[in-house]
């Protein structure tokens, strides 16, 4: 009797979580290469073999009021991806972050009987520490990218693996501007600023304007300088320069399908969104400020519930401003051109090893450790396809 294919469903909701599961899942059909993966996926994850039921830009939408709207086409997707596994049972699920949606189902997956796994460990570390009781009757393991999460997990009775991050182990410590230079068409001599307003529609319509001023105020220290800004997707692309045209910058603007880490490593200075860029960018030993903008009444909540002092993961990883990090009424084109141009006059090779210290503990070989751990939870339950 050939043995039934290993079935996993997956689902992803944003940029970074289609970054970290692509990886796992090439890495587990290295083992197992007729393994079936369905459920929600981004394009690397598709790329690498998953088949997706629904859109992942659907489920990118970050803060209080900005969800609002989406909530009844959510409810439907979850309500949908759910069926569909309880008429297809997998023998294990892997929600990718977005915990609002994975965790729910999880929990009701579990509850069926299937092994469940949480990828990226919810921040119970920065505020709604409460979510650790559901996020233990939901999953049976967590995977944690960041070294200090683990012990949050064990405190709450949740079984955390430190994984590492995958881009941790794509980025090499030592990055050659040069050569990223040389795939953007860009001399050695060329004046660059990276621009990248976020992977989400919101993140854009909040900050691209702030972001395009800022560099505009910056070129006037660098008479020569010009913009890049990679794009994730043909959606974000067309939001984009759409967006460019009512702005008609007085900068050269180009925008670029994919791309962002030659981006940030050739680059002069990155401008960017808060969240996985920042750690991405720090990786490429990019000067940088991190930026964000959040609806009046979400920042309101937030300044109530968020307990760490930083919100960059850069800072956040060293418990100290590494890098500097502006929000709300400070984002504004006067304020941010400055403080990038101070970014640009601090000591690099000091600034390079300060990067590198944090990345080299981020570095483990995740997309293997994650594969592996998720295979040895199937064993250990007995789910492995025989």
């Amino acid at each position: 009797m050939t043995p039934k294919p290993l079935r996993i469903g997956i689902v992803a909701g944003e940029t970074s979580g289609d970054i970290l599961a692509s990886g796992m899942v090439a890495a587990i059909r290295k083992q197992y290469p007729d393994a079936i993966f369905e459920g929600i996926a981004g394009p690397r994850m598709q790329a690498a073999g998953c088949t997706t039921l629904f859109d992942m830009d659907e489920l990118s939408v970050m803060g209080i009021v900005e969800v609002l709207p989406k909530i009844p086409r959510i409810l439907h997707i979850r309500k949908t991806v759910l069926q569909y596994f309880i008429e297809n049972p997998p023998d294990i699920f892997i929600g990718v972050d977005a915990p609002d949606f994975n965790l729910s189902l999880e929990e009701k997956l579990k509850n069926l009987g299937v092994l469940t796994v949480h990828y990226v460990c919810p921040t119970i570390w920065a505020w709604k520490e409460k979510r650790a009781k559901k996020i233990a009757r939901a999953t049976d393991a967590v995977y944690c990218v960041f070294p200090f999460e683990p012990e949050h997990c064990h405190k709450h009775g949740i079984k955390g693996h430190f994984v590492g991050h995958s881009l941790a182990d794509q980025i090499p410590l030592q990055v050659d501007k040069a050569a990223a230079r040389e795939t953007l068409e860009l001399s050695e001599h060329d004046q660059v600023i990276g621009l990248l307003p976020g992977s989400r529609a919101s993140e854009v319509d909040m900050l691209l304007e702030d972001f395009v001023r800022s560099a505009e105020k910056l070129k006037v220290k660098m008479p020569e300088l010009k913009a890049l800004i990679p794009v994730v997707n043909k959606q974000r692309k067309a939001q984009i320069e759409k967006k460019l045209q009512t702005l008609s910058p007085k900068i050269e603007v180009r925008t670029i399908f994919g791309h962002a880490q030659e981006v940030m490593i050739a680059a002069d200075c990155v401008l960017l969104a808060s969240g996985t860029a920042a750690l991405e960018a720090m990786m490429c030993k990019s000067p940088m400020v991190v930026a964000y903008k959040l609806k009046a009444f979400t920042h309101f909540m937030m300044k109530r519930l968020y307990k760490p002092k930083y919100f960059s993961l850069p800072n956040i990883l060293v418990n100290r401003e590494m890098v500097p990090e502006l929000l709300q009424e400070q984002v504004n084109p006067d304020n941010v051109a400055d403080i990038l141009w101070q970014q640009m006059q601090r000591d690099k090779e000091e600034f390079h090893t300060e990067c590198a210290a944090v990345h080299e503990t981020l570095k483990l070989q995740a997309d293997v450790v994650a594969a592996n751990t998720t295979i040895q939870l199937l064993k250990d339950a007995g789910k492995l396809p025989c």
